[in-house]
């Protein structure tokens, strides 16, 4: 009922009139003028879930009269309720006694359907029908109840129309590619409407101009009369009921808009015009603020559920306008569909082609959108029998067998031609097929004929900036392409204002957000999934990223979504890939009870369903458990960001798999933070590598605990000391051991040489453990705290040869420096304590550095040097920063 209320009150308003605007004649400043009443026509539709209500009545008659008429019961006792609700049982008297009329009517007709064991489209279309009947009739008692001058009109009286397909039926809900073949006959429809407005619209009181021409109309009373008319419905020439199929109801507001020479048309949705597209599929997509009758009529048939295909062609020839506006959101101006696009010999009458990225700021396409449920079927193999007769009968035998071709596609060198059907239409159009080419299937002249099993989807870029537009295409295929979504079939509009391509269906929503954001209709967002959320990296990470996401968006045209963190132990994932607004506080939101238990499997299905085709994950843990689902990752087409070494210094089989993955789905894995924290070392390492140099030889320090133990340890502060202040500084690893050990530095070794091409692991490493035996191989018990406490206790021992080693390269004018060195030539790799002289670049290496020394070929004299600080997880998150900052600068380039 407040539907109903919200809508007559806005046809009240509405009708009363509007502001138009002040012509450039009457100068700045000047106010609009008011237009005065508005004579406005409301088509209406049923009310919400009436359609199906009614189709569920015809289908259960079927088995069981009793249940059809309890759901007949049901859908009548609802609409009676609303409508006395909103008028008094004086106005509303006749129209219920009408309606239970209608019910009885219905009840009898489908009675009969159990005699003959099925459905007739004509009884269909007459039972759902009445949904639009009686939601006008309630409409017109609020209005008269409000004291508007009003009447209701029947459609069925005066919509007289022809169908293509007189057994097309109801048509399939949501669908939008077939319209069945349904035109108005203007002649006699015009004259019904003239003879209605003649006598109902006068015996209501909406007509007020007088029978003899002579008299003055009667204007006493200046408010707009309204008139509501069903839409949906219709009449055959024959008198039969029938319907405008499924939507209809925006086709019978622009065929009324027609017969009455109105002055604009304004469709009431639930949404604020036509969008860019489906915003429940791209939260990305904004409405249209205008459109072409063509470019409208495009998203129509391809999908745009918001549209009627057919609903514009009344129009055309008038040039009525077609606003598209929000009943929720009544202020929003919406969409206005006007005018048509160039011709195709117009576009191309000078011959000029333009690239078109070379129009800043002007986007080639109006709006993305797609048609889901389709079928490919193809014919294979034919050119025995000549490509001009295959088509000819593959096409007629699509006509024949009634199937709506949505795309066609043909292979000339083979005589293959594929085509896209409804999914629904699928099996009818592959038997059709096969009985045309049945003769020649045994004979082999065919090779196949087939129907695609899994569900595809059709994707289409519309618009009119498509004409003459090179490199469109190009941007359309690479971004589904990034995205990791395969094509199907392609096909190209003549006139060149769509594309359409088919993929998968489970692959729709990608391709749809990746071709919005290609065409900058959307800033680019990239879904991030953070493992280890809890951790010291991740924690630093998730604090860096909090204060920087509005930076991004501004400065870089791209915004992170993190949609996924995970502990060792708990998980928190955004519903269907929606970003978690708040993620402050990581401790909090895995404990919550939306939170569940960590599973590796699960984490990984949510990767796959979520549609951006920008994902990344960032891998905190350093655990070869989570390293082991790289590869599988990748496959899908997920980005890999990991800061621990785990991966890329783990076995080598899983590395070159891991690598193979990478280049064969087109996406990144980027370990820069797992070598030297924020240090581009792997960068400058690349770098050198692509541009010919012949690196020969990398030695340095990879280890920011030992640069800082080793550059305190002095007469007063003694090894274990030195280490103690390395943990409390959190410069080292959660196990002090695998700093101590070597461990930590030698994986770094290891990423380091296979970046040089050296097929190296762990063990390959000549490594120098600073700790004995059992130390490094004892069980302490307890948490990280007490455990590092019970490891600090036992390396006292360490403490006198330490300071012996330290006194014997000070007495030589030398520091300690725990140093590695990688020869590229003999593939010797090795880390060890030394003492370095001051020609080392290591002597004035600072606490908590890395330094790598590069030489080459180019840097024979004097090597090439990177260092800077690189111990603690700020450090190591920045690094992280900026793998994802790299990730979405390509994201965005491939955009621009």
């Amino acid at each position: 009922a407040g539907l109903y209320r919200k809508v007559g009150d806005l046809l009240i308003s509405e009708s009363s009139g509007r502001i138009i605007e002040a012509s450039e004649d009457e100068g700045e400043g000047s106010e609009g003028k008011p237009s005065g009443s508005i004579p406005t026509m409301a088509i209406v539709s049923a009310r919400g879930g009436m359609t199906d209500q009614l189709v569920a009545v015809v289908d259960s008659a079927l088995q069981d009269i009793t249940a059809a008429e309890a759901a007949l019961d049901e859908a009548l006792e609802g609409q009676l309720v609303i409508l006395n609700e909103l008028a008094p049982a004086e106005i509303t008297a006749a129209i219920e006694e009408r309606m239970r009329k209608d019910a009885k009517d219905i009840l009898s007709v489908v009675q009969s359907l159990r005699m003959i064991r099925s459905v007739p489209p004509s009884v269909m279309e007459v039972v759902t029908g009445f949904g639009e009947i009686w939601s006008a009739q309630t409409l017109y008692a609020y209005l008269k109840h409000k004291g508007v001058k009003t009447a209701w009109l029947d459609a069925r009286d005066v919509l007289v129309v022809k169908s293509e397909n007189a057994n097309a039926g109801l048509g399939e809900k949501g669908s939008s590619s077939s319209t069945g073949g349904v035109t108005p006959l203007w002649v006699e429809t015009a004259k019904r409407m003239e003879e209605w407005w003649n006598v109902e619209g006068r015996k209501e009181g909406v007509n007020i101009i007088s029978e003899d021409a002579s008299e003055p109309a009667d204007t006493s009373d200046d408010s707009a009369p309204i008139v509501v008319a069903t839409g949906f419905v219709a009449t055959t020439s024959e008198g039969v009921p029938t319907t405008l199929k499924r939507s209809g109801s925006d086709y019978s507001a622009t065929i009324f808009a027609k017969l009455v020479n109105s002055a604009r048309v304004t469709m009431w949705k639930n949404t604020d015009g036509v969008y860019t597209a489906d915003p429940r599929r791209v939260p990305e997509a904004f409405s249209i603020s205008s459109l072409k009758y063509d470019e409208a009529m495009e998203l129509a048939y391809f999908g745009a559920q918001v549209l009627h295909p057919s609903a514009m062609v009344p129009c055309i020839d008038s040039n009525i306008p077609v606003y598209v506006r929000n009943i929720f959101n009544p202020s929003f101006e919406g969409t206005v569909i006007q005018g048509r696009c160039s011709s195709l010999s117009d576009v191309n009458q000078d011959g000029k082609v333009a690239n078109w990225r070379a129009n800043r700021g002007q986007i080639p396409i109006k709006g993305i959108t797609s048609v889901d449920a389709v079928s490919l079927l193809t014919l294979e193999g034919a050119s025995v029998i000549g490509g001009a007769e295959v088509a000819e009968r593959f096409m007629g035998s699509m006509a024949g067998a009634s199937i709506d071709v949505l795309m066609v596609t043909q292979a000339s060198s083979e005589s293959s031609i594929t085509v896209v059907v409804p999914e629904n239409q699928g099996n009818a159009a592959l038997a059709a097929l096969k009985s045309t080419f049945e003769l020649e299937l045994s004979r082999s002249n065919v090779n196949s004929i087939s129907l695609t099993e899994s569900p595809m989807a059709i994707v289409a870029i519309v618009g009119e900036g498509m004409a003459m537009q090179s490199g469109v295409s190009a941007s359309f295929m690479s971004s589904l392409a990034k995205a990791n979504v395969n094509i199907r079939v392609i096909a190209q509009g003549s006139s060149e204002r769509q594309v359409a391509v088919v993929v998968e269906a489970k692959d729709a929503s990608r391709a749809l957000r990746a071709a919005h954001m290609a065409f900058t209709l959307s800033s680019t967002m990239v879904s991030v999934a953070i493992l280890g959320g809890t951790g010291k990296l991740g924690s630093a990470l998730i604090r860096q990223l909090n204060a920087q996401k509005e930076l991004l968006a501004k400065n870089l045209n791209f915004s992170v979504c993190v949609n996924a963190i995970a502990s060792s132990t708990k998980m928190f994932a955004g519903q269907g890939g929606q970003c978690l607004v708040e993620y402050n506080d990581v401790d909090e939101l895995l404990e919550s009870d939306a939170s569940q238990s960590l599973d590796m499997d699960a984490l990984t299905a949510a990767f796959d369903a979520d549609v951006n085709p920008h994902r990344v994950v960032i891998d905190c843990t350093n655990d070869d458990k989570v390293a082991d689902y790289y590869q599988k990752w990748m496959e899908s087409g997920v980005n890999v960001i990991s800061p621990g070494p785990k991966a890329a210094a783990g076995p080598l089989d899983r590395y070159h798999a891991i690598q193979t993955a990478q280049r064969a789905n087109t996406v990144e894995w980027q370990y820069e933070s797992s070598v030297g924290s924020a240090l581009p070392i792997l960068t400058t390492l690349r770098d050198l590598i692509q541009t010919g140099d012949d690196v020969q030889l990398l030695r340095g320090c990879l280890s920011g605990t030992m640069a800082y133990v080793f550059q305190n340890l002095n007469e007063e502060t003694s090894f274990s000391d030195a280490v103690r202040t390395a943990i409390e500084q959190d410069f080292a690893e959660n196990d002090i051991r695998e700093d101590l050990s070597g461990k930590n530095a030698g994986d770094k070794i290891v990423i380091l040489a296979r970046e040089l091409g050296l097929d190296v692991s762990a063990e390959d490493v000549e490594v120098e453990s600073l700790l004995p035996d059992e130390i490094l191989n004892k069980n302490y018990e307890g948490d990280r705290e007490e455990v590092h406490a019970a490891i600090l206790e036992d390396i006292k021992a360490l403490d006198a040869p330490m300071l012996e080693r330290y006194r014997q390269a000070a007495a030589e004018n030398k520091r300690l420096r725990y140093k590695f060195v990688i020869d590229q030539t003999t593939g010797k790799c090795k880390c060890s304590l030394e003492s370095v002289d001051n020609t080392d670049p290591l002597y004035r290496l600072r606490e908590n550095e890395n330094l790598v020394a590069f030489e080459t070929e180019r840097y024979a004299t004097s090597p090439l040097i990177v260092k800077g600080a690189a111990a603690g997880p700020d450090l190591s998150a920045s690094g992280m920063f900026a793998d994802l900052l790299r990730l979405g600068r390509a994201f965005v380039g491939a955009q621009a």
